[in-house]
């Protein structure tokens, strides 16, 4: 049987995190291709980590900057080795190099972290993203790494054309894989079953926390017409800002973790999602499609998600749109079945799985055939892989000798 190694950065959280759920569905893709996985992390496992176990994948701790991991990766001797960030592939990618030069290495870039940091520096300064924005140093190494590796998996369309179009990457090296949509609930509650709103984001991923400031400061106006409704704000990793905002009275409440986000979400009328910036997919939209929850997001939050079709419920432009979207969605039927088809729509047209196996699998058959072709023609990343290579690898072989 083929062997594939999975290097991440943390265990995967899929009940936290929508990379966790991410990464779980690549790791599908593989399994349906016969491959035995692997999967490999520094990071300390937490109590909400997956047990990969139970899906067939065998794990294996690692040591940041130890000689310990070439023996390892050798002894596997993988066919493709996948980076769940640009960051891991720094660390490992040049052991990876020379242990198994004949292993086709995948970036999986979960989003393009250059692009989320050049939003988040516009926001906060209160102006409109130019291009120097984007050449930052994360914007360096991220784009280093996807020339070194010999394919990159990127989520989000409007990504795919940022890549190729804005930086000239050859589409070849570039692969767009997004969330991945199996069969939808048979049934799922009405309308009239359904109470409240609902917002939910790891507390510790700041354009999430950023989305819940927007929400208390939406929240009243909200409020004001519908008193019987509540904001139940849902999150890992709760911080102590983010207890403070906890208000009873306003109807404002912060749940923290949710045991069953399925559940969460099928009780729930309508999912607010103010967000102000980010990049890739927004995985709570996703998943309020897949359980029939309407939603009132911003253009960032719905980008490269429903193309040319109608939203699951309303994009907002400022404020008072926001506002007047999220009661009219909660009171009017009518709209919000519509806005539930429209989701069902998007997840089927978008999304499904059946859309993207079959060509995923022969991408990943055709880079594997034609690998030392593939590398002559990314001289870009022949080029990277020899100048940064060596001051990354120095620089690793400098901190184990100094650990030691």
């Amino acid at each position: 049987m083929n062997q594939l190694v999975i290097i991440g950065s943390v265990w995967p959280e899929p009940q936290s995190t929508a990379a966790g759920s991410r990464m779980l569905q690549l790791i599908s893709l593989f399994q349906e291709q016969e491959y035995e996985v692997t999967f490999m992390c520094s990071a300390a496992r937490s109590d909400y980590s997956f047990d990969l176990a139970q899906i067939s994948v065998h794990t294996q701790s690692i040591q940041l900057n130890n000689v310990s991991f070439d023996s390892e990766i050798a002894r596997i001797n993988p066919s493709i080795v996948v980076f769940d960030r640009f960051m891991i592939e720094e660390q490992y990618g040049w052991r990876v190099a020379e242990q198994c030069p004949n292993a086709l290495r995948i970036l999986d870039t979960e989003d393009l972290h250059f692009l989320r940091k050049a939003r988040e520096m516009a926001y906060k300064q209160n102006r409109s993203l130019v291009f120097e924005d984007y050449i930052s140093d994360t914007f360096k190494r991220e784009m280093a790494a996807i020339y070194r590796c010999d394919l990159t998996l990127l989520i989000s369309e409007v990504e795919m054309q940022l890549a190729t179009t804005t930086f000239n990457i050859d589409p070849n090296i570039l692969y767009y894989l997004p969330f991945l949509s199996d069969n939808l609930p048979p049934t799922t509650p009405l309308f009239s079953e359904r109470s409240h709103f609902v917002s939910i984001g790891n507390f510790l991923h700041e354009p999430n926390w950023q989305t819940v400031l927007l929400l208390k400061k939406y929240w009243s106006a909200i409020k004001k017409q519908l008193p019987e409704a509540q904001l139940l704000v849902y999150g890992a990793y709760v911080t102590e800002k983010a207890k403070q905002l906890h208000n009873e009275k306003e109807g404002f409440l912060i749940q923290g973790r949710a045991s069953d986000v399925a559940t969460v979400f099928q009780k729930a009328k309508v999912l607010l999602a103010p967000i102000p910036y980010g990049a890739g997919l927004k995985g709570k939209l996703f998943e309020a499609m897949q359980q029939g929850l309407p939603s009132v997001t911003t253009a960032m939050g719905a980008e490269g998600m429903h193309g040319n079709l109608d939203w699951n419920g309303a994009v907002a432009a400022h404020e008072s749109e926001f506002v007047d979207d999220a009661v009219q969605l909660y009171t009017e039927e009518n709209l919000w079945q519509t806005a539930q088809k429209n989701g069902y729509t998007i997840l089927e047209q978008r999304f499904k799985k059946t859309l993207f196996a079959t060509e995923f699998k022969n991408k990943i058959a055709h880079s594997l055939q034609n690998l030392v072709v593939n590398r002559q023609t990314n001289f870009w990343g022949q080029i990277i892989q020899h100048h940064s290579l060596q001051s990354t690898k120095y620089m690793s072989k400098w901190i184990e000798a100094k650990n030691k």
